[in-house]
């Protein structure tokens, strides 16, 4: 085992001696290494980043909560529309009739949306009213900054109160409360109860910040249900899997809705994870081209270190002879430029990941998008690295070998 540290220890120190020896030819040669690491390494960075915001915000809005609607969340070649239309929306007493017969259900909610415009004192934003039931806030992450949520009397009576989105409150009043001020939805005046938390552009939730909220009653006076979409979200009791309470569901609203035991469901039950399995083929197709664009570069690379490696072996052609001649072992040849092989790629690839590192301190700085290089993907860079070096190198150390103790020692150059 000392063997071997010290067989290793005198690898580097020769490969140390070989950049500092040829600086311009080695620099050149780990560029190939130093570029596919970047390139791997960044991509997967900034995906793995993005990823992790993504989840996050779809954990916010419910991993487990189910939305019972008219159009299904999955998309693709075969998706015929033409039918999902015909289908009837959700409504408020389908959520009345799940909330009596429901036996695994936490809690039930209402939300229907529409474009609108909210005036206040001339001032007029384009906003999207969100009628909710009040139980929404048991489901979902409703994060109010200011004022407070609706009261029970307030969502059974439909009262005229509104709680707005972060943006809309920022743009209206900029310089004051907004809190007890009148704004018109609709038409209609409704007083403002609360000022939702501004979450500066959802990935998920886009419109979370131009959105208004108000009663689901309150939104009934104003719009007509049947035209516009809705949907009913149910949460289950902590103890029971998603598979018996999606289930049940299904079986009530077929009951709801008097379907027939031969008829297709008229409805869909759509999950978050849904959209988490879209986003994790996307990132799996991203990773991919990743490794494409990535491995162009490597292959340059391994190239460089070969080079270097056919260049080093002549170079020391004499000194290999000696180290024979003294009893040195071909495996201890081999391991000798096979070590130095990987120290030199291993080295570029270091070098790719300071500049990610560097890159990634820069943009998470400059922007609201904290990149960050993991531990899972500095491995992976050192480990791609040392694999390139240790291919690349392979064919030069198994030519150093090889090489006869008496004609390597008769050599001149």
């Amino acid at each position: 085992m000392v063997v071997y540290f010290r067989l290793m220890f005198e690898s580097i120190l020769l490969a140390l001696n070989s950049l500092a020896t040829n600086k311009v030819r080695t620099v050149l040669s780990l560029l190939g290494i130093t570029i596919g690491i970047f390139s791997i390494i960044a991509v997967f960075s900034i995906f793995d980043s993005l990823e992790r915001t993504i989840k996050s915000e779809i954990s916010s809005l419910g991993n487990n909560v189910m939305y019972i609607q008219k159009w299904p969340w999955s998309a693709g070649g075969d998706y015929p529309w033409w039918k999902y239309y015909q289908r009837p929306e959700a409504t408020l007493d389908e959520m009345d009739l799940l909330q009596q017969r429901s036996q695994l259900a936490a809690h039930f909610a209402f939300m229907v949306d529409h474009s609108t415009t909210i005036n206040y004192e001339g001032v007029s934003l384009s906003a999207t009213m969100t009628g909710i039931s009040h139980d929404y806030e048991q489901i979902t992450s409703f994060n109010i900054s200011d004022g407070r949520y609706f009261t029970h009397f307030e969502s059974q009576t439909g009262a005229n109160v509104v709680i707005l989105g972060g943006s809309i409150a920022e743009n209206l009043f900029p310089e004051k409360d907004a809190i007890g001020k009148s704004v018109k939805v609709f038409g209609n005046k409704a007083i403002i109860i609360g000022v939702m938390e501004k979450s500066g552009g959802s990935m998920v939730n886009m419109g979370e910040d131009q959105a208004v909220y108000v009663p689901v009653l309150f939104a009934r006076k104003l719009l007509n249900f049947r035209r516009i979409g809705s949907a009913i979200l149910a949460v289950a009791k902590p103890e029971i899997s998603t598979d018996d309470f999606k289930a049940e569901l299904t079986g009530l609203m077929r009951s709801i809705r008097k379907q027939k035991p031969t008829e297709e469901d008229n409805f869909s039950i759509n999950e978050m994870n849904i959209i988490s399995q879209t986003f994790d083929s996307f990132f799996g197709i991203v990773a991919i081209v990743g490794w494409i664009i990535g491995s162009f570069a490597l292959l340059v690379g391994g190239f460089g270190i070969a080079n270097i490696m056919f260049v080093s072996v002549k170079e020391r052609t004499n000194q290999i002879g000696i180290q024979k001649a003294l009893g040195a072992k071909n495996y201890f040849i081999l391991f000798q430029f096979l070590f130095e092989a990987i120290f030199l790629s291993v080295m570029g690839g270091v070098v790719g990941l300071i500049i990610v590192f560097i890159l990634a301190v820069i943009v998470s700085a400059a922007s609201n998008f904290a990149i960050i290089l993991s531990i899972q993907n500095i491995v992976l860079g050192i480990s791609v690295s040392g694999f390139i070096g240790l291919v690349s190198g392979f064919v030069p150390a198994w030519s150093a070998s090889r090489l006869d103790p008496v004609e390597a020692m008769r050599s001149n150059f």
